[in-house]
């Protein structure tokens, strides 16, 4: 019974030892590139009532969010996306700002979906930012050119941003009326890229040919940007021809600051979550199945909680991110520096006098007291498993041996010269 507490659930998992180490600089990192446009840190409720994740809002279905009530028979969840508590934020404390307001965030989430077979977690930390109060060309820019930003911060050299517009797909859904589960059919068909699936749709519906022949394209338009110049030639639909629009000239400022490398454009770029609107935005790399970073305009969501303001965001799943960061062999740079001090009874006193000295100067310091099973190379091994650069020996009153671990040589100080040393 005892070593069944030791495992996990089913989709969560322990992080621990280098790769905790390594998760925690990511995060660092990809705020570090946030905060240098300005946005600014919110942290909201790991859960929240139900109605914050409805259906209506736009969110995962309902059967995928984990759910339990609180003692007034209230019915909470855990957070599945951090948009819609974002937004219910904007709506509370920012309803009266006029300008802007440019929010980012580091939290976890949590989906009891049953793609845990496929490597999904249902537990994932997510970076993201969200900007509130803008429907400008050049919102859609900056939420773009910091997904770049973040990918190239992470240390990835080789990732595509996938750009699409989702009012495209509306538009060809609204002109031929199909609503509804018919609706909700193709944008997962034509999201997995399942050509016969979108066909075997089409085929059950009574629309205008033109309109299906395109639908039955979306899947096969991406690539550069002469997709949108295809697309331009194969509907006159004024909802479609808009959003080409908005995408050309997007593409014009990316080409115009040097963010094009990175892009590409997908028309059928298209999400389960309601709630997107236009802009919409994945980023790809090698090493994973699954987009790295997700993100898209949602004018119409934070009106569900009683204020009207366009927006624009993103979120990275960081433990994708590190998943693929790692099969690439891309190392994340840990913070290696510090000392193991070891103490003896003889020494404790004066090593914890010591040790306190050392971190006022700045000095990391791990100090415990020896062992006499242990060994030199065990010390060794455990003060590189804790991100340190040398050992102090001070196991003999007045006498500190000091090891560098890089090169294993030694010398004998006093505790009174290895603090003026530092």
């Amino acid at each position: 019974m005892k070593k069944d507490l030791l495992h996990t659930p089913e989709g969560v998992r322990d992080i621990y030892d280098r790769e905790c180490a390594e998760k925690e600089v990511l995060e660092a990192r990809l705020k570090d590139v946030l905060h240098s446009y300005g946005y600014s840190d919110i942290q909201t409720p790991t859960f929240e009532f139900f109605d914050v994740f409805s259906k209506e809002k736009g969110s995962v279905p309902d059967t995928e969010l984990y759910k339990f009530f609180d003692r007034y028979g209230h019915t909470l969840c855990l957070r599945p996306d951090m948009t819609p508590s974002i937004a219910r934020t904007a709506a509370k404390y920012y309803g009266d700002r006029l300008l802007p307001v440019k929010l980012c965030y580091d939290g976890n989430t949590f989906v009891n979906d049953n793609k845990y077979y496929a490597g999904r977690l249902k537990e994932n930390t997510m970076v993201g930012a969200e900007l509130i109060g803008d429907d400008s060309l050049a919102a859609d820019f900056e939420a773009i050119q910091m997904s770049v930003d973040c990918m190239k911060n992470a240390g990835l050299t080789e990732f595509q941003v996938e750009v699409g517009n989702v009012a495209f797909f509306n538009g060809l859904l609204n002109a031929a009326g199909i609503k509804g589960d018919d609706a909700l059919d193709l944008l997962v068909m034509i999201q997995d890229k399942n050509f016969l699936g979108v066909e075997e749709v089409l085929d059950s519906l009574n629309i205008d040919k033109k309109i299906s022949r395109v639908l039955e394209d979306l899947p096969r338009l991406f690539g550069s940007e002469e997709v949108l110049k295809e697309a331009r030639e194969l509907t006159d639909i004024p909802e479609c021809l808009a959003a080409l629009d908005r995408l050309e000239a997007l593409n014009e400022l990316l080409k115009a600051s040097g963010y094009d490398a990175n892009i590409s454009f997908d028309l059928g770029e298209v999400s389960s979550h309601a709630y997107y609107t236009g802009i919409i935005f994945h980023a790809y790399t090698f090493g994973t199945g699954e987009p790295v970073l997700n993100g898209g305009r949602y004018d119409k969501l934070i009106a569900q909680f009683g204020v009207d303001k366009p927006s624009i965001g993103f979120s990275i799943t960081v433990d994708r991110l590190l998943s693929a960061l790692q099969r690439q062999q891309i190392t994340v740079p840990v913070d290696v520096s510090g000392a193991l001090l070891i103490c003896s009874d003889e020494t404790s006193s004066e090593a914890s006098l010591l040790a306190s000295a050392l971190r006022d100067a700045g000095e990391k310091v791990l100090l415990i007291h020896a062992h006499e099973d242990k060994t030199a190379a065990d010390y060794k091994e455990y003060a590189e498993n804790a991100f340190l650069t040398k050992v102090y020996d001070y196991t003999r009153a007045g006498s500190v041996v000091v090891t560098a671990l890089d090169t294993l040589e030694s010398e004998e100080l006093t505790p009174d010269a290895l603090k003026g040393g530092n």
